[in-house]
């Protein structure tokens, strides 16, 4: 570990998912295995070969934000203000900051509000121009998620947005850490966004053939990371923040450590628009480097929480690139898949399951990968099947590997009161 940058901590927690609407539903369904994907009831998906996804249920924006103000964001703004009084609140911050100029947001998203964006072209090809929303374009752009939690808040330090795809998630969290190690934020309110149960992007996914279409009457069993009969990921939407931390900032408020954040990194495939490099070359890269950012050697990593989207190329290369940096010890470390459960909210994702590892480090349990009961001969590693298991972990990495070859990985550590 680098002893002379300062030292990066989670303080609060807030998760919107299809397992609940806080961070306590989603570890509890976590750990009973239970899933989030149900048929889809946004809209009528029967002409749709995927009729499944992973929604958030029963969610109201109207009892955490102004009712005239939400109707103004997408969905996914949405989800960040409702989920961002979870984690505010979680860190002992729900009375305000210290010093508003030292906190920054940095969120992550893959594309931001399609949903608003959707809804303005089709008033407009029923109703003419003159119908179309003024607030579509601004409430339809990437960043907004992020400029809706600092106005909320009143920050005034660095406003960012990572839009890089199913890695949005782990790289802002990563980048939030940069920023406090910099210098630039004491507190950072970083993670990722996603609402994207949408009709033409289900249809478009379709087509691309990345979705399962074999289990439109059986949902909770169509994420199947690391099986044979795998076919393709389960669209989700979604939301988790983290309350990102110096140190440092956390001792002098009092405030309850949760995670420290070790390292981080990112690199390329620069390979295919879509595919992921067979080789594993970029993934190999960014969990190596995320390593030697984290000080870590590769024998101190107790567990493994996976990309693991249950597509053929994506599991299988994910898993040659554990077995290329770990060796034989690959066999040994413990690895699950949160989207086996609540599917793949593309830019949240990250954030989703870095809240899961951070919650394996606090309670010494690692929540299995469901589905997991036709085991692909080329996937042969311990994905921790079927029941949650005890487990010392101190030391977690998390994956996540994303369209257009973008790869980010974090290492977390458990907070043993140091």
């Amino acid at each position: 570990m680098n002893n002379s940058r300062p030292r990066v901590v989670i303080t609060g927690i807030g998760a919107i998912t299809p397992l609940g609407l806080t961070a306590a539903e989603l570890w509890e369904g976590l750990l009973a295995g239970r899933s989030g994907i149900t048929r889809i009831t946004q809209f009528d998906a029967s002409p749709l070969p995927c009729q499944i996804a992973g929604e958030v249920k029963n969610f109201d924006p109207g009892k955490y934000i102004n009712i005239k103000e939400a109707r103004r964001m997408a969905r996914c703004s949405q989800l960040a203000l409702c989920t961002a009084q979870e984690a505010i609140q979680a860190a002992g911050l729900d009375g305000g900051f210290p010093d508003p100029e030292r906190v920054g947001v940095l969120l992550g998203t893959a594309v931001g509000g399609w949903d608003r964006m959707s809804e303005g072209l089709k008033v407009m090809w029923s109703q003419g121009y003159m119908k179309v929303n003024p607030f579509i374009p601004p409430s339809s752009i990437p960043n907004m998620p992020a400029h809706h939690l600092s106005q909320k808040y009143q920050t005034y330090g660095p406003l960012n947005t990572v839009p890089t795809a199913c890695a949005a998630g782990t790289q802002a969290l990563g980048e939030a850490a940069e920023l406090i190690r910099r210098g630039a934020a004491d507190i950072v309110i970083s993670g990722g966004t996603e609402a994207l149960v949408l009709d033409f992007m289900i249809a478009s996914f379709c087509v691309m053939r990345a979705l399962p279409l074999s289990f439109n009457n059986d949902p909770e069993r169509a994420s199947r990371p690391f099986t044979r009969n795998r076919e393709g990921f389960v669209f989700s939407e979604g939301c988790a923040i983290h309350i990102v931390e110096s140190l440092e900032s956390a001792r002098r408020r009092g405030a309850k450590i949760l995670a420290e954040i070790l390292g981080h990194s990112s690199s390329s495939d620069a390979f295919h628009i879509a595919a992921p490099d067979p080789t594993s070359a970029g993934a190999i890269r960014a969990i190596r480097w995320a390593l030697k950012d984290a000080g870590i050697a590769p024998e101190q990593v107790d567990y493994i929480n996976a990309h693991g989207t249950s597509t053929p190329a994506n599991d299988l290369m994910e898993t040659n690139a554990i077995k290329q940096v770990f060796g034989e010890r690959a066999r040994k470390i413990p690895i699950s898949s949160t989207k086996s459960m609540v599917g793949h909210p593309l830019g949240a994702a990250g954030a989703v399951e870095a809240a899961a590892c951070v919650q394996t480090l606090l309670h010494g349990k690692i929540h299995p990968t469901v589905n997991y009961d036709n085991p692909d001969p080329e996937c042969d590693l311990d994905y921790v099947p079927a029941t949650a298991r005890a487990a010392d972990v101190r030391i977690a990495l998390s994956n996540s590997f994303g369209l257009g070859g973008q790869n980010a990985c974090l290492v977390f550590r458990k907070w043993e009161g140091e």
